[in-house]
């Protein structure tokens, strides 16, 4: 059965995640405020940001930056996408 939840990012109400997907205190925030949506739309973003600034998720700066991207993204204002970046056309 899945549990629902007021979705931060979507401002409305939207089946929650499983299960905690990040670890510590902003893990927690996380699953109890973040709807499976949102969380495909960060990796999706996510995604794009390691592509485009050519990070190494296993380098402690691309991490903090990543998790401050991600905090921005899914709680404040959005994260943005890198300067020049053009999205990919769907055919």
């Amino acid at each position: 059965m899945s549990r629902t939840i007021i979705c931060a990012k979507l401002k409305r109400e939207a089946e929650g995640l499983d299960y905690p997907t990040y670890p510590g205190e902003l893990g927690k925030r996380i699953y109890q405020e973040i709807s499976k949506e949102a969380w495909k739309e960060w990796l999706n973003h996510q995604t794009m940001l390691i592509n485009e600034y050519r990070l190494t998720p296993m380098d402690p700066k691309a991490r903090k930056f990543l998790e401050k991207e991600m905090e921005n993204f899914l709680f404040g204002g959005g994260s943005s996408a890198p300067e020049g970046y053009v999205p990919p056309s769907n055919p």
